[in-house]
């Protein structure tokens, strides 16, 4: 059976109606992840050197106090962007297929994901760094093992907590606070953390101890799996009660106030557009890689990082501009629904973020004003120029998003196209180059003021960029409800 399914997945990827966009996307995302992967195994030689040559102290007993933390940071990641393959599960269950078995395919499908088998390319460098350097064998096996195992682990508890998003953040706050506590040391977890995984170092025969603690969370998730595995229980789209919201003063801008409130609905109603925004946040503490390392010390990298903090929601909804419209769009398009006001409404949600976002990035004028000012001229940018180039490349979005299922906001296809790719010139290479010819011209108080200048003619040509881009929506819009209907 468990070759079928095998079987069933190839012929899903070979049968897709994009299968040209998908082998050529799939390329990409290797090269990707083959550079995450070597940059892995960079993290485990800077995490055993860095300690063992400049801070002149034994590594491990360091790298085990923060492991703790490592184990966490992992569970986050993997509840907000592992993807649950329910989605691929439900046509099996109406078929004469044993239940025990489906429910043993989904658990083991997600330890083929990424955030499972990728950490491997540090565990296991390390334990050849250990073994180099003169560890003992039994302990450095152990040792490596048991992390490896609490990882798996982590995967099952990711499973346990999937859509519980209070619990999850109630963790992260109780670690946050832990975190904050042990570094006044007022509690000292660090140092429980680093006694608890030297445990297995020293008293190799330990490691039993995550392997029950595994086995016992794997009965738990089969169990808690087959209890809910079914089409009308635990796999249903959930059902709330419908009530009414609006804000009021939105109205008065007729059909654009509409299309303001709808977006501002569905990011708060739904898990996909939620987590979108939520992310989008964290952009803002983009720029304190700053501190990290040289390289961003430099004014070209300051003003890449300044694209990032002003504008995280602005590329991260804008670019899923018509996908987040999909379920409905061909309903709306039976409406005879004005397109440029449709764009100006996602238009005025992103400049109205990425305002914000300029505001807030005042905290880096702590740092320097020369470095306020350049996110500021890179927020002007993103505001005139890049709102449109992001509408812009939405005509070649055919990517549906289910609303209703957080992992699809990421999306389970991706809609590759080289018209997406060139359309990334005008956004990150043409600020790049404006800067650095001005720069190398005129200096860095006219380069950044070039952008701002840039960002100001977008802003007062964009009724032109508009009709421009409705255009081009209109033309596509048969492709596009042709890939949102095939979902």
């Amino acid at each position: 059976m468990l070759q079928r399914f095998i079987r069933l997945e190839f012929k899903s990827f070979f049968r897709s109606s994009s299968l040209a966009a998908n082998l050529v996307l799939k390329i990409f995302q290797l090269l990707g992840v083959l550079y995450i992967l070597a940059m892995f195994v960079f993290v485990a030689f800077g995490a055993f050197y860095y300690p063992k040559q400049k801070l002149m102290v034994d590594p491990l007993p360091l790298i085990s106090q923060f492991l703790v933390y490592w184990l966490v940071l992992d569970l986050f990641l993997r509840y907000f962007f592992q993807q649950m393959p329910t989605q691929n599960i439900k046509p099996f269950l109406t078929m004469n297929i044993r239940k025990s078995t489906l429910v043993n395919y989904m658990i083991s499908k997600t330890f083929l994901s990424f955030f499972t088998w990728g950490s491997l390319f540090i565990y296991l460098p390390l334990l050849g760094i250990l073994l180099y350097n003169g560890y003992n064998f039994p302990g450095s096996f152990a040792w490596i093992l048991a992390l490896i195992i609490l990882s798996f682990t982590i995967n099952l508890i990711n499973i346990l907590l999937n859509g519980k998003d209070l619990m999850v953040w109630i963790i992260g706050g109780l670690l946050v606070l832990a975190g904050a506590l042990d570094y006044y040391h007022i509690i000292a977890l660090s140092s429980l953390s680093g006694k608890f995984f030297m445990m297995f170092y020293q008293h190799w025969y330990a490691v039993v101890l995550p392997v029950i603690l595994f086995v016992i969370l794997y009965s738990i998730c089969r169990k808690y799996i087959a209890e809910n595995f079914y089409l009308d229980k635990g796999l249903e789209m959930k059902q709330e009660v419908g009530r009414t919201e609006s804000i009021q003063f939105l109205n008065q801008y007729g059909v654009l106030g509409t299309f303001i409130n709808n977006d501002i609905r569905m990011i708060k109603r739904s898990k996909a557009a939620k987590s979108i925004a939520l992310g989008s946040c964290l952009f803002l503490f983009y720029g304190l890689l700053l501190f990290s390392s040289p390289v961003y010390r430099t004014p070209y990298m300051q003003l890449f990082m300044g694209l990032f903090v002003t504008g995280g929601f602005l590329f991260m909804f804008g670019q899923r501009v018509p996908s987040f419209d999909s379920s409905y769009y061909p309903l709306m398009m039976t409406l005879n629904v004005p397109y440029k006001e449709y764009l100006k409404a996602k238009w005025w949600m992103m400049v109205s973020a990425t305002a914000v976002c300029m505001v807030l990035a005042i905290g880096y004028a702590f740092v320097s004003w020369d470095l306020y000012f350049t996110f500021l001229a890179a927020g002007l940018y993103n505001i005139g120029v890049n709102s449109q180039v992001v509408l812009l490349s939405g005509a070649y979005n055919k990517n549906p998003i289910d609303l209703n299922t957080r992992a699809k906001s990421l999306g389970k296809k991706n809609n590759f196209s080289i018209k997406t790719i060139f359309l990334l010139l005008p956004q990150m290479v043409l600020p790049m180059a404006v800067f650095a010819g001005t720069k190398y011209l005129l200096g860095t108080t006219a380069a950044v003021a070039s952008l701002g200048l840039l960002g100001l003619i977008g802003f007062l040509l964009r009724e032109k960029f508009f009709g421009f881009i409705a255009r081009l929506y209109r033309k596509e819009k048969y492709s596009t409800l042709k890939a949102f209907k095939g979902n």
